[in-house]
């Protein structure tokens, strides 16, 4: 049969580890994405440099080649034709100068002697004017007015894309009369050699991606072992552990955070050993002291005894004079007994050796018993339905319901009301006085170990131990008080139990804990 604690410890360690994972991995792919950010903003950039460079260059070039060529035939071959040439003349000169070394499509447009315009077209007539942009036709035909280079008429050019596809056009007319000359030149193979190129650099860009990513997740690795080893070392630190130490390699920052967790787990684990050295001398200090109290004051509370049962004489009695001193031994005996016993009771909750004793109660029965035994029944005004049962520790509840009723009455004066409710699977105890309430500042201290609220009343008939020890007792259960201020008036103490204390026990049995004691 398997153990269940083995199978939630092992579950428990695997969602840890797997959390663990989780914050490393989202650390790591922080940096992975850093590093990516990075290498692609610098290789797109270089990339848009190198395409826009490369770019400009070879369109500038092929442009530059063309229209060069196209104005050489313009002098050579269009200039030598009539001031009025017939089709077949335009033709046949558009046919040669498109056989250039460059390879465009030629238009010439002239005037025929008798007025009308006619044209050659080296394409036949693919390339028509309806090609030519409008805003070229324009400023080819226009007449400079005080040219500074001699030229009335200037070559002129515009690139233009044509059903997706690039093209170059140029115009220029002949000086001095003569036809108007077009040519038309596809830049399709230099776009073609840009897609290659574009492609080529995104690829590159790509690479580069993928490798900065590797070198992000190898750098991430160096970096994030340590730390995650860092991390597992301090988790241990904290459950306790406090031997855990780094193994340390290197002269890098890591090994120096390493060298300094080391140093300080090191002051750390010497600092609480002497703590508890110290508490545990002054834990033993208190208990060895309560108990070789026990033995006079067992002596001295049966010769105090037969004292009172002398004052209480009605003939004979003790001495009037010294009665006063009587009655003070007697109150202050029982005092100091108190005290010792609650010493005790500390002393075994801060060894963390109190047990739970569990039983079946009645809430109802138990507070009226504890108001009874006290004499307390005309002060104390009790709501709660019979027939609550809760499973806890009988004596322990006595403890706390009479320290948070006594301290109302002694502090607030009757009536003091204590209502019990059930809420879900806890018990709610509510003890309300109707005195002058609890100080704000005070507060926060009513549970505290011999606090007082007020420093020119140190002496009071209690121990100051009562709260602090009834809060005890619920935190065993696994319940909790809380004081406030009712707005009616009078302070109203809180207590919050589990109406069964069970899984505490055996949680308690399961960690090694101790025994569980006459559970019952």
């Amino acid at each position: 049969m398997t153990d269940p604690r083995k199978g939630l410890s092992g579950w428990a360690a695997a969602r840890r580890a797997v959390q663990s994972r989780l914050r490393f991995t989202s650390l790591r792919l922080r940096l992975v994405v850093v590093f990516g950010l990075v290498a692609l903003t610098a290789a797109v950039s270089a990339s848009a440099i190198a395409y826009w460079l490369n770019r400009e260059a070879v369109l500038t070039r092929t442009q530059d080649a063309v229209l060069r060529d196209f104005q050489q035939e313009m002098q050579n071959r269009a200039s030598s034709l009539p001031v009025h040439p017939t089709r077949d003349q335009l033709q046949h000169t558009a046919g040669q100068m498109a056989n250039s070394s460059q390879r465009f499509s030629v238009l010439l447009i002239a005037q025929d002697e008798h007025g009308r315009t006619v044209t050659g077209n080296s394409d036949l007539d693919t390339f028509t004017l309806e090609d030519v942009p409008a805003s070229l036709r324009k400023a080819v035909d226009k007449q400079q007015k005080s040219p500074g280079d001699g030229h009335a008429y200037h070559l002129y050019w515009q690139r233009i894309v044509d059903d997706d596809k690039p093209y170059l056009v140029g115009g220029a007319k002949v000086i001095g009369g003569g036809p108007t000359g077009y040519m038309l030149k596809s830049l399709e193979p230099e776009a073609k050699d840009l897609n290659s190129l574009a492609w080529s650099l995104g690829i590159a860009t790509g690479l580069a991606l993928i490798g900065s990513a590797l070198l992000a997740q190898a750098a991430a690795t160096t970096v994030l072992k340590p730390v995650h080893r860092l991390g597992i070392a301090a988790r241990r630190l904290g459950e306790g552990k406090l031997d855990t130490r780094l193994r340390v390699s290197g002269t890098d920052e890591l090994a120096e955070l390493s060298r300094t967790f080391n140093r300080a787990a090191e002051s750390l684990e010497k600092t609480v050993a002497d703590m508890s050295a110290r508490e545990e001398a002054s834990r033993r200090f208190v208990a060895d002291m309560s108990h070789e109290l026990r033995t006079p004051l067992t002596a001295i509370t049966a010769v105090t005894e037969v004292l009172e049962e002398e004052l209480d004489a009605e003939t004979g009695g003790i001495d009037p004079m010294i009665e006063p001193a009587v009655r003070l031994v007697v109150s202050e005996t029982r005092r100091l007994n108190d005290l010792v016993e609650n010493l005790m009771e500390v002393t075994r909750f801060d060894a963390g050796t109190a047990r739970l004793v569990l039983d079946n109660v009645d809430i109802a029965d138990q507070i009226t018993a504890c108001i009874d035994a006290r004499a307390w029944l005309d002060a104390v005004e009790l709501d709660a339905e019979r027939g609550l049962m809760a499973r806890l520790d009988p004596r322990r509840l006595d403890v706390i319901l009479a320290n948070l009723i006594g301290n109302a009455l002694k502090h607030g004066g009757s009536p003091v009301r204590v209502s019990v409710r059930e809420e879900g699977e806890e018990l709610v105890i509510r003890v309300r006085d109707h005195g002058p309430g609890i100080p704000e500042d005070v507060l926060p201290h009513v549970f505290d170990r011999f606090y007082k609220a007020s420093a020119s009343r140190p002496r009071s008939e209690g121990s100051g131990l009562g709260l602090s020890i009834a809060m005890e007792n619920a935190h065993i259960h696994g319940g909790e008080i809380t004081a406030a201020n009712s707005p009616e008036g009078g302070a109203v103490f809180t207590l919050r139990l589990p109406r069964d204390a069970s899984p505490l026990v055996e949680e308690e049995m399961r960690n090694g804990n101790g025994t569980k004691g006459n559970a019952r």
